[in-house]
């Protein structure tokens, strides 16, 4: 996420090549999806100028790739999970969570793959689950099983709320886009560990994403008020304005929390000038 086009020139310097947009990134933001691993496993060599750009206390959710969650659905991956977590080994305590995004099709009937896939896991590694089976959010009996499947092996689920999105219809081509392909389900707030993780959708529009995270300021401030240290993700259908939206959503945060330390403050853009 951080290579986005319309960020040049926002958070980093037009200049900036994209070995170093991360750098200028992780000043704006202290997390960032890792979604590039979705589609194609980077080299160890891309990792650690990954892990070089960032403090040790920023925090990569990296996705699995797709090959072992939604191609073989993580049936008989051994081989490729080992592969992958020595790809990423050098991101170290960065790492926070694996991210187990699921298909659609993930349903009921898979939970078995999944506690198994699970349980393969380095012990120490935090992990996140991102389900998108209807019957996950409907079914209360189906609800309770994957949280208590999540228990036994301290793996949180990530909820990813829309609702905020689909209140109106789009109103823009990015809108629309993502009116076909964000997955539209019921919003979920319980967190099983002291790490929630949640994505959020706003929309193009500033005043509507701000209203609609109202909702989530007062869970993720009493999150932190419980002792949790939780991870928000902010995306809006163009992303223009992500980083600076997320700033803001932490400050909104931080009325609630003033124990909450804020987030630094980026280097300039661009040098100072009197002309």
């Amino acid at each position: 996420m951080w290579t986005h086009k319309s960020w040049s020139g926002r958070i980093s310097p037009k200049s900036a090549d994209a070995g170093q947009r991360l750098r200028h990134y992780a000043q704006w933001c202290n997390a960032v999806e890792g979604n590039t691993t979705f589609y194609a496993v980077p080299s160890q060599a891309t990792v650690q100028t990954w892990a070089e750009q960032t403090p040790e206390s920023f925090r990569f959710a990296v996705k699995l790739p797709r090959t072992i969650t939604h191609d073989r659905r993580l049936n008989h991956v051994d081989a490729e999970l080992r592969a992958f977590l020595e790809v990423i080994e050098p991101l170290g305590p960065r790492l926070e969570p694996l991210w187990v995004q699921l298909p659609n099709s993930f349903g009921p009937g898979d939970l078995t793959a999944l506690y198994d896939f699970l349980k393969k896991l380095p012990p120490q590694q935090r992990c996140a689950v991102e389900v998108r089976h209807p019957a996950f959010f409907t079914d209360p009996a189906e609800t309770q099983r994957l949280e208590r499947l999540c228990a036994r092996v301290g793996a949180e689920w990530v909820p990813f709320d829309t609702t905020a999105f689909f209140e109106k219809p789009p109103t823009s081509d990015a809108e629309r886009e993502a009116w076909e392909r964000k997955p539209r389900l019921p919003r979920r707030s319980a967190a099983l560990t002291d790490r929630p993780t949640v994505r959020y959708l706003g929309r193009d529009d500033e005043a509507a994403t701000v209203a609609g995270w109202q909702y989530w300021v007062e869970v993720v401030a009493a999150w932190l008020q419980e002792g949790r240290s939780p991870t928000f993700f902010l995306h809006t259908p163009d992303n223009v304005d992500a980083p600076r939206l997320a700033r803001r959503f932490h400050e909104e945060v931080r009325v609630h929390v003033p124990g909450l330390k804020p987030l630094p403050e980026p280097e300039p853009i661009e040098p100072a000038t009197l002309f």
